[in-house]
């Protein structure tokens, strides 16, 4: 595990591609493609259940919330994550994706410094740049990327806030939960505030959610995402847990009317919505092997948790990326992530015929 100082530095990708992977329009410019070249997206990690069936008629049935503003006194949907998570709404906080959580947990620490566990996702590092937060960066070294605990712990000295992904993305390792407790126990020592990105906690095989350190952990903030879970990732719902004096400040810094009414409204039937939940658990059990036969194809893959995979070839990430284009099949490039820097990419689980397709596609590859 390596470490670097910068003040606010923020990722960037390569010259000549486009910073976020999923954007689709620009990649199939960058390999002469159609624009109407039929893709099938695995660089979304998003549930190929789609959003439930009965989304459609809930939102045409509910047009008369958008002629008047969200209510900020009404708390349904806090209330319903509490029911949910088994915590008090006390420690619930409502908010505009999994986006706005990260930057409200920058900006209490705005011109502090902060920890980032790389390669991760970049919002974090984007988040501190824009409240003028220096960013100390730990590298997870290939092919594991595993942490180094113990300089972890060394580097949360100093450190207002750490930010830890779990499951990471886009690596897909989880950090055991006795690693997650030393981290809190050092961060307690130092000052520090852990926030923990469980925005794809909801697809590990056992369940990995930390909502029980939160009674003996104040400084503790856990994140969470239910665009990925439902497939709604153009309503922006997400929202974090903390201690009800966290959960308080952070309120207090959120934009008024940042979360909407449709989106608010659609908190409590989502989370009640117990066949669809069991549906994918159904299709994640079923599909659960699928990075150990990328593996066995030949393809270096670390161990995942999370509802995709990180995948290196020894024959060139970009060139492997046109080849699966080519053939329909979008990936996520990585040229965005520190650590990685294009040389691998990342690989989202569909429906079983879709990882189907990819896996022979894969296969003809090697044999190429």
């Amino acid at each position: 595990m390596t470490a670097d100082m910068k003040a606010g530095s923020v990722t960037q990708s390569a010259p000549d591609w486009p910073a976020h992977g999923g954007r689709i329009a620009p990649l199939l410019a960058r390999f002469g493609l159609p624009a109407d070249h039929p893709v099938i997206d695995f660089s979304a990690n998003l549930n190929p259940l789609g959003p439930p069936p009965w989304l459609g008629q809930w939102l045409a049935g509910s047009g008369e919330s958008l002629a008047r503003y969200p209510d900020p006194d009404d708390d349904r949907a806090r209330r319903a994550i509490a029911d949910h998570d088994g915590v008090a709404p006390e420690r619930v906080l409502v908010t505009n994706g999994g986006i706005e959580a990260i930057h409200l947990a920058a900006a209490q620490h705005a011109g502090g410094r902060a920890l980032v566990i790389e390669p991760t996702f970049s919002e974090y590092a984007l988040a501190c740049g824009r409240h003028g937060i220096n960013v100390e960066r730990l590298g997870l070294e290939a092919p594991a990327f595993r942490p180094d605990l113990a300089a972890a712990e060394a580097a949360l000295a100093g450190v207002d806030i750490a930010f830890v992904c779990r499951p990471n993305n886009p690596t897909g390792t989880l950090m055991p939960r006795a690693d997650v407790e030393r981290l809190l126990e050092r961060a307690r020592e130092t000052g520090t505030t852990l926030v923990v990105d469980e925005a794809f906690v909801d697809f590990t095989e056992d369940d990995e959610r930390l909502t029980p350190l939160l009674d003996r952990a104040p400084n503790l903030l856990l994140l969470r995402s239910l665009t990925k879970r439902f497939d709604v990732p153009g309503l922006r719902l997400g929202y974090l847990l903390g201690a009800p004096e966290a959960v308080e400040r952070l309120a207090a810094l959120q934009m008024p009317w940042s979360v909407n009414a449709l989106a608010r409204g659609l908190v409590a039937p989502l989370l009640a919505d117990e066949d669809y939940l069991s549906r994918t658990r159904a299709w994640l059990s079923a599909e659960r092997d699928f990075p150990a036969r990328v593996r066995a194809l030949g393809y270096t893959v670390p161990e995942t948790q999370a509802n995709f995979l990180l995948l290196r070839g020894e024959e060139g990430a970009d060139a492997l990326f046109a080849y699966l284009l080519e053939r329909g099949l979008l990936a996520r490039h990585t040229h965005g992530f520190p650590g990685l820097d294009g040389a691998w990419l990342r690989l989202a689980l569909r429906a079983n015929e879709d990882n189907a397709r990819l896996l022979e596609t894969l296969a003809a590859w090697r044999r190429s």
